[in-house]
């Protein structure tokens, strides 16, 4: 089914008197006026609403619908500036990645690390952010916030004689291993670019800017290579599943084996990052790790699936929660365990089969809720409740 197009046409006195928020960006001057178009005095807004259906995936009807909402993003650091970017993928404290238009407001997810420096409470945004459109428009952007711990960030731009074609968001959850998939980008600043595959495996966890990792992301053996990162995968009914992220290579290209930020955490943080301009995690502070059958002989453990605690963070909402890790150390299989922890099957009613259950049921609260884990401990089940914490930028032993 080819998806339908909604296109509004909305003047620009009209966004500037209020019904677009933000008319005018944060650190703007005089010079940049010169920057907007000169030839229009409209705002195109044109909201895809999905393929429909289909048999699979058409690249050239996504690439055709889905290309004119994705944007390349060129971030300046240091003495950096466009000349040295512009034509030539990255130059002297500059660089370049992707985006995608989320709205008829202006506003651009990407990669945080495509806009920002550094990890953790040492992030650093860039100096000047520039977006360019598939129809070559080129402006400035404003970062609304950024979000370390699921590496998203949310930019905007004055949507003033824009043409802009925001992407429907889909669901990472209903994401299977073999669905095909498009990512589009701009790799090695070579824009518009087009790759596809399929799902490779889900619920990886790939690493952040924090010291904490992002569970529950999508591997994929559509070509990702830098310059991709804070593009969108796009299923094959043209909706968003995740941001492009990180490659896994031995040699700096793409080898087959690219991650993405799944589309559920993504939105979760675009709203936390519309509202406050950054982004709450709950926290539990364990270590733990997944039980597996030989394991659970070797210990002696009272179930066969859930996360089995290895250490509690000092001072944690786990720790003043009473949850217990093991003490002392045994070898088995070449690694080393200790015993004794509590073993984690539920958290607020979820089932919990393994660490990365744990850290994703985890990421669905608030700081300050209070939730109830059912745990095994001397081989008797018991509840527990625990008010979560406030995940910090540096973990000791937690997640």
């Amino acid at each position: 089914m080819k998806r339908r197009v909604l296109v509004l046409l909305l003047a620009a006195a009209l966004v500037c008197a209020g019904l677009v928020a933000g008319c005018s960006l944060a650190g703007d001057d005089d010079s940049d006026s010169a920057e907007k178009p000169t030839n229009t005095t409209t705002t195109r807004v044109e909201v895809v609403e999905g393929l429909g259906k289909s048999d699979g995936l058409n690249a050239r009807e996504i690439y055709k619908e889905e290309a004119p909402g994705v944007v390349t993003v060129i971030s300046l650091f240091g003495e950096g500036d466009l000349d040295s970017v512009l034509g030539g993928g990255e130059g002297g404290g500059s660089g370049v990645g992707s985006g995608f238009v989320l709205d008829g407001k202006g506003e651009i997810a990407t990669n945080a690390h495509v806009v920002s420096q550094g990890q953790g409470a040492k992030l650093k945004r860039a100096r000047e952010v520039y977006v360019e459109f598939a129809d070559g428009n080129q402006v400035r952007a404003k970062i609304l916030g950024e979000d370390p711990n699921a590496d998203v960030a949310l930019l905007r731009v004055d949507p003033e004689g824009l043409r802009l074609r925001p992407l429907p968001l889909g669901s990472s959850a209903k994401v299977q291993v073999g669905t095909a998939v498009a990512a589009i980008g701009s790799p090695f600043g070579e824009r518009q670019s087009l790759s596809v595959g399929v799902v490779s495996a889900i619920d990886r966890s790939i690493e952040s800017l924090t010291d904490f990792q992002i569970s529950g992301a999508i591997q994929t053996d559509a070509a990702i290579n830098p310059g991709n990162s804070g593009g969108p995968l796009v299923d094959e009914d043209g909706r968003v599943i995740g941001i492009n992220q990180q490659i896994k290579t031995n040699s700096g290209g793409g080898e087959g084996v690219g991650f993405a930020v799944p589309v559920d955490l993504v939105k979760r943080s675009l709203g936390q990052l519309r509202e406050t301009g950054k982004v709450a995690y709950a926290y539990l502070g364990v270590s733990s790790v997944p039980l597996y059958p030989q394991l659970v002989e070797r210990f002696d453990l009272p179930v066969q699936k859930g996360a089995w605690v290895q250490e509690i963070t000092p001072g944690g909402p786990a720790a003043r929660a009473g949850l217990e890790g093991g003490d002392g150390a045994a070898r088995f299989q070449a690694r080393a365990y200790r015993d004794g922890g509590d073993v984690v099957t539920k958290l607020g009613g979820v089932p919990v089969e393994d660490s990365n259950d744990l850290s994703t049921a985890v990421e669905h609260y608030k700081p300050g809720d209070v939730v109830t884990l059912k745990l095994w401990r001397d081989g008797k089940s018991r509840d527990l409740r625990v008010k979560l914490g406030q995940r910090p930028l540096a973990q000791s032993s937690g997640g």
